[in-house]
């Protein structure tokens, strides 16, 4: 898997390619990253990337041009995402598709996908009219920059990757695959606090833990997110 990011601020990539899981996928080549920066796509001595919106407002948008330069450099290299594939592009914004399991999910099936990541108020919406395949979101919330939801797409992407977890089946268990939230887990000591590990899980009855599990499951969705059991 090949991701492409356009960033203003390409450093921040270590946390997923130096550390934990996806550092090792990395380090093992299951997974490639390759960053660009709008600002090398600039003419000025300052650099600029961003210029007031038409129209008056708060803040500053990202110009199109950069960006689109950025963009291109990635999209417009044939050994990308591989000889005669087109790498989806998406754009972080609030306005995105939420990112959920079955949107990670699909983009591990992908070959390559290129991420852009804005800052400021935003960008010039004929850059994303004219490079963006999808817009992406972490959820109802504004932070500062794509990279944080770039970040989360590229470590949620990278855990699903065949030999990247060290069980085949891990991620098959994790929350929302299976439309569910992942039940309560416990390990050593059996007492903790007065707390007892739930007699079940010591029984070695693997059909009544596996009962045991999926009615948790349900308990606990139904109670923190019912909106998954809709």
């Amino acid at each position: 898997m090949r991701f492409g990011v356009v960033t203003l601020f390409p450093e921040m990539f270590a946390a997923v390619t130096d550390y934990g899981v996806s550092g090792r996928a990395f380090r093992e080549g299951l997974v490639s990253l390759e960053t660009v920066s709008p600002r090398d796509f600039t003419s000025d001595r300052h650099r600029t990337v961003d210029d007031r919106p038409y129209g008056g407002g708060q803040g500053m948008l990202m110009l199109a041009d950069p960006l689109m330069q950025a963009t291109r450099q990635l999209q417009g290299r044939g050994d990308f995402a591989g000889e005669g594939r087109r790498s989806k592009t998406v754009y972080f914004s609030p306005r995105g598709r939420r990112m959920s399991h079955q949107l990670i999910a699909d983009a591990a099936s992908a070959d390559a996908l290129i991420m852009v990541c804005g800052r400021y108020e935003g960008v010039d919406q004929r850059f994303i009219d004219l490079a963006i395949d999808e817009e992406w979101s972490m959820g109802d919330f504004v932070v500062s920059g794509g990279e944080y939801a770039a970040l989360a797409a590229i470590d949620a992407i990278t855990r699903l990757l065949p030999g990247v977890l060290g069980h085949q089946n891990s991620a098959a268990d994790d929350s929302f695959v299976n439309g569910l939230l992942e039940g309560p887990q416990y390990t050593r000591p059996e007492v903790f606090e007065g707390v007892q590990v739930p007699e079940v899980l010591l029984s070695g009855d693997h059909a009544r833990i596996t009962a045991w599990r999926k009615a948790k499951s349900l308990e606990l969705t139904r109670r923190l997110r019912p909106d998954l059991l809709d």
